[in-house]
């Protein structure tokens, strides 16, 4: 996936232009972005906050860090029961 040159928190800074009564074209001009591109940041991060994402990225990291725990548990819950239907 392509990196964007953008940091979330300037692309929120953008939104916020737009919101504050900037039109998307002269937007687009002046950061070198298609209005596409601002239509699509519009739709993933519209109406948040710099405080919101940030809010955001640490609860999917969380998310991400339970998913991965309990595969690990299920993992050797599993192994253990196997262990266990072979011995009876």
């Amino acid at each position: 996936m392509k990196k964007s040159r953008f940091t979330e928190s300037q692309i929120i800074s953008i939104l916020s232009q737009h919101e504050q009564g900037r039109k998307v074209a002269d937007l687009a001009r002046e950061h070198a972005i298609s209005p596409a591109t601002f239509y699509n940041w519009k739709a993933k991060y519209g109406g948040m906050s710099v405080s919101e994402l940030t809010r955001l990225k640490e609860l999917e990291a969380e998310n991400q860090r339970l998913k991965r725990m309990y595969a690990d548990l299920s993992l050797v819950h599993h192994a253990l029961k196997d262990v266990m239907e072979k011995k009876l």
